[in-house]
């Protein structure tokens, strides 16, 4: 990378991608109603390699409090069913055959509050990625100055303005989370 305005729009896009990642994640916490989205993260054990569960069967959402699995290959009925039992979801999936159906239980007061560490670990989690993209634009910017590309005020200008993105980046995650525990608490 040569010029700032190349580190600076990389940066941008790196955190986003990262925000991204985080609404994400949070799609799969679901607060007691049934949503496809709710097993998106979920990986099972097929063909020896692990493939997302939307790769061996089909998501359906029979009812407000039921998912429903359709494995294609009946021979992963058990590992679709140990997945999902083993995610930190919570859910208890009952096999028949090649369906396998998720009650989506009530949220306790407790599940709720299992459901809000998730949360925060996700949005840890996604702010150390913001913090190593903006570690990386920093370095960037010190080899530029290190090649008398740019002066030392031009260094720290810039310097600032990644940090900048930086300050938006957790400000909006921070923002994500506090409406994810309002959701979640919402009874």
């Amino acid at each position: 990378m040569s010029d700032f305005n190349t580190i600076k729009n990389d940066t941008k896009n790196r955190m986003d991608k990262t925000i991204d990642s985080l609404k994400n994640d949070f799609s799969g916490l679901r607060a007691g109603r049934a949503h496809v989205s709710l097993l998106d993260g979920i990986m099972v054990e097929a063909y020896g390699s692990m493939t997302p569960l939307s790769q061996v069967g089909t998501i359906a959402v029979p009812d407000a409090r039921t998912l429903s699995v359709s494995v294609w290959d009946r021979s992963l009925a058990k590992a679709v069913e140990k997945a999902i039992m083993e995610s930190d979801l919570g859910l208890n999936p009952a096999s028949d055959g090649q369906l396998i159906r998720v009650p989506i239980p009530p949220l306790s007061e407790e599940r709720r509050k299992e459901l809000l560490k998730v949360a925060g670990k996700y949005t840890e989690a996604n702010k150390v990625a913001i913090r190593n993209i903006r570690r990386d634009a920093l370095d960037e910017v010190k080899k530029l100055k290190k090649d008398n590309q740019i002066s030392e005020d031009d260094e720290k200008r810039f310097e600032n303005e990644i940090q900048k993105l930086t300050d938006e980046a957790v400000k909006k995650m921070d923002e994500m989370l506090s409406q994810k525990e309002k959701d979640i608490m919402q009874v």
